[in-house]
């Protein structure tokens, strides 16, 4: 499965913009997706997932309340719908697809680790 992330770019505080990763493949509703992010400066972290169904989501505690992630299964895309936005949301945003087939846990879907492939990110900035 190859990744296709867009929709970024400069935005407001309070912007919204809607995040968009394209898979390609047949498997694609086999595997749980991820949104996480990369800070200048700072490590990647995890910012929601959802599972392979799209009945299980999980959200980092930063973006909970304002960042909403949902799946098409039969458009192989994912989304991470934005909302008001701060400076510090300012970072490259990585879709990525699990490791695993079927298996979904709220614990495990945090982890970096439990993915294997990745987008090659869109780049979102918050002005001030």
């Amino acid at each position: 499965v190859q990744l296709q992330a867009s929709g970024g770019g400069l935005v407001q505080t309070g912007g919204y913009p809607r995040l968009s990763c394209a898979a390609s493949g047949r498997t694609f509703d086999m595997y749980n997706m991820g949104w996480f992010r990369q800070a200048p400066g700072k490590e990647r972290e995890f910012v929601a997932a959802i599972s392979y169904t799209g009945r299980g989501t999980e959200y980092a505690d930063s973006v909970k309340g304002r960042f909403t992630i949902s799946r098409d299964n039969a458009k192989n895309t994912v989304i991470l719908q934005t909302n008001g936005l701060k400076p510090e949301d300012t970072a490259v945003y990585y879709c990525a697809k699990s490791r695993s087939t079927y298996y979904y846990t709220p614990e495990t879907v945090r982890s970096q680790y439990d993915y294997d492939s990745w987008g090659q990110g869109t780049l979102v900035t918050v002005s001030s």
